[in-house]
């Protein structure tokens, strides 16, 4: 796998704070964003990077294991168990120790040392944005994972923060040993008008006062389709409404929905005419009889 100098990619220093790392990512994720740069490889790769890199670095003990061991950082769990062996078999036998250091050690994990056992490849983590809008329906994708595409499926119902295990899409094992596994998590941008609540959908409508009062059909666009919805004569203002099954799809459950929750907010009517005022004015007067 080819080295990645997360500082570089990041643009800070080797001495750069925790608050320098948090701030350069906010800005490269921003400029390098997919919805502001669709249908480009090139942002969506860099995008990618930022992201890997901003893991690492933003988190205390993966950017000294970074630090220390630099391309082969994933692997010092590994290095260390070993030298701890290396060191225990000294104090025991009598042991010599082979120069070199971890660099050494590396070499003859991946070289084929003779006495290097199999061993499991180290487990990875990644984030992985996607819309609200996308996650309605499952569906096939490709994702980016260290410059490696892999295709999986997206399922309908998601949530933000959920975590998925992708078997073997880890890091390569040593010496024949079996691939790690990639822990995928899920971060869900809403791009829609409404707000998710678990699998049940909520939204603010306007209606005019006449509506309001007399009663009348409003039309709506859901992420199921166009939905026309019957306002009853006399709704007060902020009048809730619930739509059944016309909410988010459960996760891994087919054809099972949450509901949809439709709040009327009565416009009022501004700019009046005289005309206008002089029939509310008897209106007033008739109610007040």
């Amino acid at each position: 796998m080819d080295f990645i100098d997360y500082y570089s990619v990041l643009e800070i220093s080797k001495s750069a704070s925790a608050d320098d790392i948090k701030k350069a990512y906010r800005k490269l994720a921003r400029k390098y964003h997919p919805d502001a740069n669709p249908n480009d490889a090139t942002a969506n790769k860099k995008f990618q990077q930022i992201n890997e890199a901003n893991e690492v670095l933003s988190d205390p003990v993966k950017r000294k294991k970074y630090d220390t061991y630099g391309k082969d950082w994933q692997h010092s769990d590994a290095f260390e168990q070993q030298a701890r062996q290396r060191q225990q078999y000294n104090q025991q036998f009598g042991g010599f120790e082979q120069e070199g250091g971890f660099s050494d050690f590396f070499s003859s994990m991946f070289g084929g040392g003779r006495r290097s056992s199999k061993q499991r490849g180290q487990d990875t983590n990644a984030n992985f944005q996607i819309n609200l809008s996308a996650v309605f329906k499952t569906h096939p994708q490709t994702i980016s994972i260290n410059n490696k595409n892999i295709r999986i499926t997206v399922p309908a119902g998601v949530e933000d923060g959920q975590i998925i295990k992708l078997k073997g899409y880890g890091q390569p094992g040593f010496n024949g040993g079996p691939s790690g596994d990639l822990y995928l998590t899920f971060k869900i941008v809403n791009d829609t008008f409404y707000k998710r609540v678990g699998n049940d959908l909520q939204i603010t409508i306007e209606i005019d006062l006449y509506t309001a009062l007399l009663g009348g059909d409003v039309e709506l666009q859901t992420l199921h389709g166009k939905l026309k919805l019957k306002v009853k004569p006399e709704t007060p203002n902020n009048t809730k409404i619930r739509v059944k099954g016309k909410g988010f799809p459960l996760y891994k459950q087919d054809d099972v929905f949450g509901d949809l929750y439709v709040t009327y907010h009565v416009k009022l009517p501004t700019n009046l005419t005289d005309k206008e005022i002089q029939l509310f004015e008897t209106l007033k007067n008739l109610r007040s009889k």
